[in-house]
């Protein structure tokens, strides 16, 4: 077997250095729950980090990622990452470093899986029932953390730091583009574009976002004014970053640099690129046959069998998805198109199995990273999430968007206008119409096609890209730069 994957020649930051002859208390020791045990406590000469993520997988990832690049850099640190009971069965055993060990709080919800089915209702709880378990976590460490570092929609964690004079890096897990439009929403309703008609104003453009060039109506999060109250909630962290002591952008600089310094000239305390926040050690390092089961195996044979840059990877995310008719377009779609593709359809792949025909290969999960690594895969299909949109730019491969909700809307305006290094699936700023069968089969055919002038110049534009954010984690990189100084205020 082959399994070709050009993540192989990336130069990584800084030198590796994992510890091995760590003292027992700075093992990755599972913490018991609140109420039950006690907590160990640190070595007084360790860098005490605490996280707080928001729970979600969007979230987690990014947060882990950054812990695990941190683990590897500093071996005298040791990191507290915090997650509630229900995460903690999903990622207790999942690889990490051993300076990296977890804690958990009650979940906020009886099943927190269940978010998608009442957004509303769980990102209430999130920021109204967090709060005091992490604080009496906090009472259980014997060595306070030197720093936390909290999800930025965990706004509270900052009350919490400044409480207890513990500094709070404030962690955005989205593009520097998205935080601008929310921390200049007001600018918003002084130009009477909210809330505002999508269907009819949407194709009007925006230009006095600080950072942002001109930008459709459609293409910002929330605009439409159909999940106010969503709106109202996620707005609530605004003020409090100002009341942080950083705030770290899961961004790479050279990709989004004009807004990242109109908001670093905006606040009074440091404020880090650190991106891409993915797990790139994880592939350069632990790739081997050992570390996957057979049905791993299976789609790396396959894409092994399949001709250089000639599989379009499909994945529409982790949560919230298309509706069932629009899957059905899309599977259709790709049956008449005749291109190869592997598509990562969690619940539904089998299902989508019987409609998409035989000439590629759908699975319920893969490992996206190491996927987009390989040498056959010419193209991605995504529904924009700011970490599935990190890791195909790191892995060179050029976009069709089809954003669903939030951010991802934005995220893609910046592939395809800013970036150019993709195309959107639709066009139209009608929110809820189907794009067909016979739309995508075209648009996919002619995306595919590595002959097409447009399609070459757009590919040469994403190995750019991909370039760039290689020598952003190389060693005097900006985002291996950028760590280094966050390190630095570590003591």
């Amino acid at each position: 077997m082959r399994h070709e994957f050009t993540v192989k020649h990336y130069q990584l930051p800084g030198p590796r250095v994992r510890p091995k002859n760590l003292s027992p208390r700075l093992r990755s020791d599972r913490i018991s729950n609140l109420g039950m045990g006690s907590v160990e406590p640190a070595p007084a000469t360790v860098c005490h980090v605490v996280t707080m993520a928001y729970p979600g997988r969007g979230h987690i990832n990014p947060m882990m990622n950054f812990c695990k690049i941190l683990a590897s850099k500093k071996t005298d640190i040791l990191v507290t990452f915090v997650v509630t009971e229900e995460w903690l069965g999903l990622i207790g055993s999942d690889p990490k470093p051993e300076n990296i060990r977890f804690a958990s709080i009650p979940n906020v919800v009886p099943s927190e899986l269940v978010r998608a089915a009442d957004i509303n209702s769980f990102v209430e709880a999130v920021l109204t029932k967090m709060e005091a378990p992490f604080e009496t976590l906090l009472d259980r460490l014997e060595t306070p953390p030197a720093i936390i570092v909290a999800d930025t929609f965990l706004f509270w964690a900052v009350g919490v730091g400044n409480r207890r004079n513990i500094p709070v890096a404030s962690f955005w897990p989205m593009s520097a583009a998205v935080f601008s439009v929310f921390q200049h929403f007001d600018l918003f309703a002084q130009n009477k574009h909210f809330p505002v008609d999508i269907s009819a104003k949407g194709d009007e453009l925006v230009d006095y976002i600080p950072g942002i060039s001109s930008t459709r109506l459609v293409d910002l999060p929330f605009i439409d004014g159909n999940k106010q109250q969503m709106l109202q909630r996620i707005q609530k962290f605004v003020p409090w970053v100002t009341k942080a002591q950083y705030l770290l952008f899961t961004s790479t600089y050279e990709l989004e640099s004009q807004v990242i310094d109109v908001t670093k000239a905006e606040f009074p305390f440091p404020v880090y690129a650190i991106g891409p926040t993915i797990p790139f050690l994880d592939v350069a390092e632990n790739f081997s046959q050992a570390n996957f089961d057979d049905s791993d195996l299976n789609y790396f044979e396959w894409l092994d069998c399949q001709p250089k840059s000639s599989v379009l990877y499909i994945s529409m995310g982790s949560l919230l998805s298309l509706s069932s008719a629009q899957m059905d377009e899309l599977a259709a779609g790709l049956r008449v198109s005749g291109v190869r593709f592997l598509w990562v359809a969690r619940d539904e792949a089998c299902r989508l199995k019987e409609i998409c025909g035989d000439k590629g290969l759908v699975v319920p999960w893969c490992d996206q990273l190491r996927v987009l690594s390989h040498s056959s895969i010419g193209g991605f299909l995504t529904h924009c999430g700011w970490n599935s949109i990190q890791e195909g730019v790191f892995c060179g491969v050029p976009f069709l968007t089809f954003p669903i909700v939030m951010d991802q809307t934005q995220n893609s305006r910046l592939i395809a206008e800013d970036w150019k290094i993709g195309w959107r699936v639709k066009q139209d700023v009608e929110v809820d119409k189907l794009v067909t069968r016979e739309e995508i089969s075209a648009l996919v055919q002619n995306f595919m096609d590595l002959g097409s002038e447009e399609v070459k110049e757009m590919r040469k534009r994403a190995s750019e890209l991909q370039q760039i954010c290689q020598r952003a984690i190389a060693e005097k990189g900006s985002s291996e730069t950028n760590i280094n100084a966050f390190l630095s205020i570590l003591k």
